[in-house]
């Protein structure tokens, strides 16, 4: 099967044995991710070794592991695998390695001279997430210091692919993509009607009107499922499907995979399916024009997920779904007038930078080249709070401690509460509340007394799932937290029953900033340990502590 990059192959070779580092430019559908390294296998300079690459998110890494080792007949784990957070498929024969989130950071941070791999490719980096920014800054400093014949590949579908070029003194290509005409038409909301609603009639809309799938871009798992409740109660003749990184794999695959019985399908996603997947039958996208993205406020101190307009390229990418296998139509929701940034900012410049500050602080040279350099103010805000946790001296240097934490692979916050955890019920107990923090309020009544949270999960675990909370959400989370034990070899079982006041002092040592003292006038508000002040909600749970 021949993808549009296919012709654009031997130049891909021939450039890398010329030069050391490429941006290769190809919009989503031209085949980039899974035709590109197996392309390179055979390649003289590559000589037998390892190719990784670099995927933002786990649904794409196996979607992409598993397309290439289907093309070659083979299962994943074969030539072809993947390794992701908690999960691996990789063999003494593995080839092209997929690696997602840290993993590519370990990997350097542990052995720089990455023995056996021969390339590095980070796929979607227009997507300017962090750890992409800094495995390629971590990267370029490999090959520039220990391996010269390392090669670096820089792959993108809607990135500045001409600033990029100069800024690596690399050679750029660009690829055509597939695609048909797509017909843009702005669907305008009725006053004060809620997105739901919106997309329900939009729904309506294009399966009536269009033949084919339909794909509708929301920001996130709350918006997709008041859509799929809101599409349940709708004349919708098409299967609803959910896409998101948090779902299982089965139900994942599920969605990756044309419908058996020809129905159509209504598939509502965040935007892992913006350029990462390929969804096949979609001829409809329905896009919200929002994406839920992490934001820092230095002020605060307070990370935050943000509900924000995306960018034009994003919107264009999000059209584009919907002419990859004939014309389609493209519904945005959203007014004409309004105007988008060209361009995602990247994450670099508006995210919390503590595990950044930490790898830098292991790497031992914090002079690293970023495509985009950090803010200095978040610098600065991240070496204080890692010299609290106990990450860094006084001198900025990394510590024993540092270390360790930085091995768990996630947020030194976290990292420094597993390893406060000491004895009796308090490891398996960490294990909770570490995966009770990244996941989101298993609560529907949400509320801020965080034993609440770990209360309903020792119920689900009991067989009694709260009223108040997501089935699935704990099952997610309990399994979460079964991994967090298996990879700190923690034998006890999960307690049943601990004192409220323990998962404030194992949590006080993740948020050592955030211990607070009442105000002697008022009740609700406190001085926290960081100098700043807070106040309670009127109705907090929170209330004398």
């Amino acid at each position: 099967m021949d993808l549009p990059i296919t012709p654009l192959l031997p130049a891909i070779r021939d450039r890398l044995a010329a030069h050391p580092r490429l941006v290769l430019e190809a919009p989503p559908g031209a085949g980039k991710t899974t035709a590109v390294p197996p392309a390179l296998l055979e390649a003289p300079w590559l000589a037998g070794r390892r190719i990784v690459m670099l995927e933002p998110r786990r649904v794409a890494a196996r979607s992409a592991a598993g397309f290439m080792a289907a093309r070659m007949g083979e299962e994943v784990g074969g030539t072809v695998g993947y390794r992701i957070r908690f999960e691996h498929r990789v063999s003494a024969r593995t080839r092209i390695e997929v690696v997602t989130e840290g993993i590519l950071t370990r990997m350097i941070q542990d052995d720089p001279e990455l023995p056996g791999v021969g390339a590095l490719l980070f796929d979607e980096f227009h997507e300017r997430h962090l750890s992409a920014d800094l495995g390629l800054a971590l990267a370029l400093d490999v090959q520039a210091s220990l391996r010269e014949d390392l090669r670096i590949v820089v792959m993108s579908a809607t990135l500045d692919g001409e600033r990029l070029a100069a800024f690596l003194d690399a050679p750029r290509l660009s690829s055509q993509g597939r695609s048909h005409p797509v017909q843009v038409e702005h669907f305008p909301a009725r006053r004060d009607e809620a997105l739901e609603a919106q997309v329900r009639r939009a729904v309506e809309h294009a399966l009536a009107r269009h033949p084919g799938d339909v794909l509708v871009f929301l920001p996130g798992r709350r918006e997709i499922a008041r859509a799929a409740l809101a599409l349940e109660g709708a004349a919708v003749d098409a299967e609803v499907l959910e896409l998101h990184g948090e779902l299982p794999v089965e139900r994942q695959a599920q969605v990756l995979r044309p419908a058996a019985d020809g129905r159509r399908r209504v598939v509502l996603a965040t935007n892992v399916a913006e350029s990462s997947v390929t969804l096949p039958g979609v001829r409809v996208v329905i896009d919200s024009g929002l994406a839920r993205e992490p934001r820092y406020d230095p002020g605060s101190g307070f990370p935050r997920l943000d509900v924000v307009p995306i960018a034009q390229a994003s919107a264009d990418q999000r059209a584009g779904r919907a002419g990859r296998v004939a014309e389609g139509w493209a519904y945005r929701l959203w007014p004409a007038s309004q105007r988008l940034e060209p361009q995602r900012r990247p994450e670099i410049a508006q995210v919390e930078l503590a595990g950044l500050v930490l790898e830098l602080a292991a790497w031992g040279d914090a002079a690293l080249r970023f495509v985009d350099p950090p803010p200095p103010g978040a610098l600065a805000a991240a070496r204080d709070l890692l010299r609290r946790l106990g990450a860094l001296d006084d001198q900025h240097r990394i510590t024993s401690t540092g270390r360790r934490m930085l091995a768990l692979g996630t947020h030194p916050r976290l990292a420094a509460m597993l390893l406060a955890a000491r004895d009796g019920d308090e490891p398996a107990l960490a294990c909770d509340l570490a995966a009770l923090v990244e996941a989101r309020d298993p609560l529907r009544s949400g509320g801020d007394a965080f034993v609440a949270r770990w209360q309903a999960l020792a119920a689900y675990r009991g067989g009694r799932v709260p009223e108040s909370a997501s089935r699935a959400a704990l099952a997610a989370i309990d399994q979460a937290a079964r991994q967090w034990r298996r990879r700190l070899r923690i034998d006890a079982a999960p307690p049943a029953h601990v004192a409220p006041h323990l998962v404030g002092d194992l949590l006080a040592h993740a948020w050592p900033d955030r211990i607070a003292r009442q105000h002697p006038n008022d009740p609700l508000r406190y001085q926290l340990a960081n100098g700043r002040g807070a106040r309670l909600f009127d109705d907090s749970a929170l209330y004398g502590e």
